[in-house]
């Protein structure tokens, strides 16, 4: 046994489909080979979208499919007050602010002044009278990382941020995180007590993850993810993004493919085996 631990994370909104399985099957074959161990994560902060019974039926799909986990499941819904504990620190740090535009009203506003689609966005505090107006009328708001503050929190570290890069195919590569391309970041949810970011990193540190094996439709994420380490003291994973499985047009296989999804291939009397080798994996 080495000291590689890594984790499947689904997000329970909906049935497994072969997108999901794939990544299951990079995951445990990496796992499999460095003589390490696969831990099971449910990501299911976004209250309105999962359901406990797609939970069940994701346990059921990786069963069926051959997978074994160690220790038990991790529920994030259950650690809210863990999360609330990062956004605390992180304000306590002076590199919070709350915001209470919406991606509509950032997008408008950026229009309006002529910047093109997708310009990241950085925001400032409220003047205390008018963020105290709000709060007592009730409008809803995230907590965003200022890049601004962290830029000024971290000196030159902030421009030292890098991360390990392992290609599916074994190749080591040093990549230069930019997490200005993203804008301030969102720590919270309107409609969600956290964020992605926030959940994901927490408890990757907090169970000791070493490898994150996941789809280039996540790429992205490890540029924020490696700022919010470096602000929480937490160790850095060495990181994996594996080709992602292409559904009948042509774009990423997602739920609205419900004849892809792993119970439906199951029903129609086709093997753990024969999945794996439609995945591509």
């Amino acid at each position: 046994m080495t000291d590689f631990v890594t984790r499947f994370a689904p997000s329970p909104t909906g049935r497994l489909h072969l997108g999901h399985a794939a990544s299951a099957f990079h995951v445990w074959e990496a796992a499999r080979q460095a003589g390490g161990k696969v831990l099971l994560r449910i990501e299911d902060i976004d209250q309105g979208r999962c359901k406990p019974e797609y939970t069940d039926a994701i346990l059921e799909d990786l069963a069926w499919l051959g997978f074994e986990w160690d220790s038990g499941v991790r529920i994030q819904s259950e650690h809210f007050v863990e999360y609330d504990s990062v956004v605390e620190y992180l304000t306590s740090l002076g590199l919070t602010y709350r915001c209470f535009r919406s991606r509509s009203d950032i997008a408008a506003e950026q229009a309006k002044a002529g910047l093109p689609p997708g310009t990241p966005f950085a925001g400032q505090p409220l003047p205390p009278e008018e963020e105290a107006r709000r709060m007592n009328e009730g409008a809803s708001y995230t907590w965003r990382l200022s890049l601004e503050k962290c830029r000024e929190y971290l000196g030159a570290g902030y421009h030292q941020l890098a991360f390990d890069l392992v290609t599916p195919e074994g190749h080591h590569e040093i990549i230069k995180a930019r997490p200005d391309l993203h804008g301030d970041i969102n720590l919270t949810r309107k409609d969600s007590p956290t964020a992605y970011h926030v959940a994901c990193t927490h408890d990757d540190a907090l169970q000791n993850i070493t490898h994150v094996i996941r789809g280039n439709d996540l790429a992205e994420a490890a540029h924020i993810h490696v700022l919010i380490q470096k602000l929480m003291g937490w160790p850095q994973p060495v990181y994996t993004h594996h080709a992602l499985v292409m559904g009948p047009d042509g774009k990423r296989l997602a739920k609205r493919f419900a004849s892809q999804s792993i119970a439906a291939l199951r029903a129609d009397g086709l093997s753990a085996d024969q999945v794996r080798r439609m995945a591509g994996v």
